[in-house]
């Protein structure tokens, strides 16, 4: 267990923030195998401040199990203060401020990963929205824009300084995308540099993974992201070796095809099925990667429209 702020963490497995992924029957699902804290994909402040459906969508928390990270992004400290405000009312347990994000059409708006080119703006960012909620706000950052742009040890320090109740470090910079190797002596420096929890990210793919850089950099707690498209398993896992030194075995394929068909049906209940089908195209792929034929199979999920028609195929790969 760890705490952010006041709010109590069960374990030190955590999910990350993936835009088009981390919806809320993904989160429901990774939460059944134990993730101690879910986040929701990051959601934009002028999106929140003008009630858009579809960003309200992305938001909505309503439910489920706590505790609940909304992560939000955007440039402006008066409208992410506004933005916080909104999704504190909507039931959000922490608030994340996305200060890592790599995607062109974010940082071009001088959201995401571009704050760590204007540090003062990143500042105010933080205070105002400290300033307006009562519960904790965390910032998401990587190491910094580039190579010659390494300040993650910088912003640390000034969300730390601005009443940020823990940092998240993802140990690549932006231009590396996600590319390469992620930098977890990073994650080290500034857990040393920092009094506040420090959520270490990046290269989890597998229990032994989290187990590693907890103890090699020291830092709080892991967040996995791409390690559990399609393999919410991996928080099972990852807690079980952390906590009780125990190795359990990696899901069979008739598991994995049952949570797969779970994770549909939870989708098409939020979404309608015509919206969710199209969506969970690209869990399904993750689900049966490294199964015998499942090009052959991907194939086959992309052409069907039907849930029923998906379970049926589901059910007779086991």
């Amino acid at each position: 267990m760890f705490k952010i702020g006041k709010v109590e963490i069960k374990n030190r497995v955590v999910s990350a923030p993936l835009a088009g992924v981390t919806d809320k029957a993904f989160r429901i699902v990774i939460k059944s195998f134990g993730c101690g804290l879910v986040f929701t994909e990051m959601i934009s402040d002028m999106g929140l401040f003008y009630e858009q459906a579809k960003t309200k969508e992305i938001a909505d928390i309503s439910g489920e199990e706590k505790p609940i990270a909304v992560q939000i992004f955007g440039s402006d400290p008066e409208y992410m203060a506004k933005a916080a405000l909104k999704v504190e009312n909507m039931g959000a347990d922490i608030i994340d401020i996305n200060m890592g994000c790599p995607a062109p059409k974010i940082v071009k708006n001088g959201e995401g990963a571009a704050l760590m080119l204007d540090l003062p703006r990143a500042r105010r960012i933080i205070r105002e929205v400290i300033s307006v909620v009562q519960v904790p706000v965390t910032v998401k950052m990587r190491r910094g824009w580039d190579e010659n742009n390494i300040n993650y040890l910088e912003l640390g320090a000034i969300a730390e300084e601005e009443g940020a109740s823990a940092v998240t470090l993802h140990g690549r910079t932006r231009n590396q995308f996600y590319s390469g190797k992620a930098d977890w002596e990073s994650i080290k420096m500034l857990k040393k540099h920092l009094s506040v929890p420090v959520i270490g990210n990046g290269d989890i793919w597998k229990a032994e993974d989290a187990l590693r850089m907890l103890e090699s950099t020291g830092c709080d707690a892991v967040m996995i992201g791409r390690g559990a498209m399609g393999n919410p398993f991996i928080f099972r896992e990852a807690v079980e070796l952390i906590e009780n030194g125990r190795v359990i075995p990696p899901p069979s394929w008739e598991e994995k095809v049952e949570v797969a068909i779970k994770h549909l049906e939870l989708a098409c209940y939020f979404k309608g099925e015509a919206v969710a089908v199209r969506e969970m195209r690209k869990h399904l792929a993750w689900y049966i990667k490294g199964m015998r034929g499942a090009a052959k199979i991907r194939e086959e999920i992309n052409r069907l429209t039907s849930k029923e028609e998906i379970i049926n195929l589901l059910k007779s790969l086991t």
